[in-house]
């Protein structure tokens, strides 16, 4: 019979597969992959933050990442750098700073390595209480904003003629991402929360006839890699996060090859 920490590993797992399976969809459609890189990020200065505040890490991890996607928004009102180059100057100040800030926490003490690379076999039912209701939160408000940003995606032109706020929809997606960022963290961990918000969403792609299809695909190759992942973590003793995003990338590679069986098959 499976301990108690197992079942609790799974549980999580997979509710993070239904928070990042629709969003990295958008992450993939938007080409955005740069920017869950700078929420993660900035995530280690919310760790240094929620611990300045003394408060609990994530909430310091929400509100960086809420600063970050404003900053963002605004900084792009100008025409003169890039957005890939405004992300860039983002991410690695963020990085620094959080870095430059834990340096100075030589008296506290905390599991960095457990903030940047997960430790889903820790994970508490208070932790399940936070994924999955927060989870059904921030799912909800995606499920209002979820044609509005397909068209802005698809035709964003269009949109904006027809009446759809580009600056509301955009930012409501940019607090949801950074929402999911600090859920994540505890399974995957900061530096993770990027591959399993992409990987994913790239495997279903290419076998996927709608969005809300691409969706469900993604959900399920993501609980796949999860169960895979900590199964190979059991079995090998192998870190649980990156397991994961291993197990995800190995589903990424068949996707590949899978597609190229079915391109030769047309040809």
């Amino acid at each position: 019979m499976l301990n108690d920490f197992v079942v609790r590993a799974v549980i999580a797992g997979l509710g993070i597969t239904l928070i990042a399976g629709p969003l990295g969809c958008f992450v993939v459609w938007r080409r955005m992959a740069y920017f869950g890189d700078t929420l993660s990020h900035a995530g280690l200065m919310g760790v240094a933050l929620g611990i300045m505040l003394g408060v609990d890490p994530t909430v310091g991890i929400v509100i960086t990442g809420l600063v970050i996607s404003l900053l963002l928004l605004g900084l792009q009102q100008q025409r003169r750098l890039p957005t890939d180059t405004l992300l860039g100057i983002l991410s690695h100040a963020a990085l620094s700073i959080g870095l430059i800030a834990v340096s100075f926490m030589d008296k506290v003490r905390f599991d960095l390595m457990g903030y940047l690379f997960g430790d889903l076999l820790a994970v508490t039912t208070t932790d399940l209480i936070w994924i999955y209701a927060g989870g059904a939160c921030l799912l909800t408000a995606l499920a209002f904003i979820w044609r509005p940003l397909i068209a802005l995606t698809v035709h964003p032109d269009m949109a904006v003629v027809e009446g759809q706020g580009r600056l509301p929809v955009r930012l409501t997606f940019m607090i949801l991402m950074a929402l999911a960022v600090a859920i994540a963290m505890k399974v995957v961990g900061i530096l993770l929360v990027t591959a399993l918000l992409i990987i994913p969403p790239a495997a279903a792609r290419r076998f996927a006839t709608s969005p809300e299809g691409m969706a469900g695909a993604t959900v399920v190759i993501g609980g796949l890699a999860v169960v895979g992942g900590l199964a190979a973590s059991f079995t090998w003793d192998t870190p649980s996060g990156p397991s994961i995003v291993a197990a995800a990338a190995l589903l990424f590679a068949l996707s590949l090859v899978a597609g190229l069986i079915e391109d030769a098959r047309h040809a």
